[in-house]
C-alpha cells in the first residue's frame, strides 16, 4: 500500500496509527491528518528517534498496514 491510499482513507487509519504509536494522541493524529511528514516529526518529538528511523517506521506501516474495511 502506499501512502496516499493511507492519506486519502486517514479517519480510517488513525485507529492503527495509534495502535502503533501509542504515545500518539487524539490531539497529534488530528494534527497529521494524513500527512507523511506530520506524522514523522511527531514520532521524532513524542519517541526521541532519528528522521530517518521515523521514516522507516512510517514506510514499514505503510507496507503493513490493511485497509480498514
Amino acid at each position: 500500500m502506499n501512502w496516499d491510499t493511507v492519506k486519502g482513507s486517514w479517519k480510517e487509519f488513525a485507529g492503527q496509527v495509534q495502535q502503533r504509536w501509542g504515545k500518539l494522541t487524539d490531539d497529534d493524529v488530528a494534527v497529521i491528518d494524513g500527512k507523511q511528514e506530520e506524522l514523522v516529526g511527531r514520532l521524532q518529538k513524542h519517541y526521541g528517534m532519528a528522521k530517518d528511523e521515523a521514516e522507516r517506521q512510517v514506510e514499514e506501516f505503510c507496507h503493513t498496514c490493511n485497509k480498514p474495511r
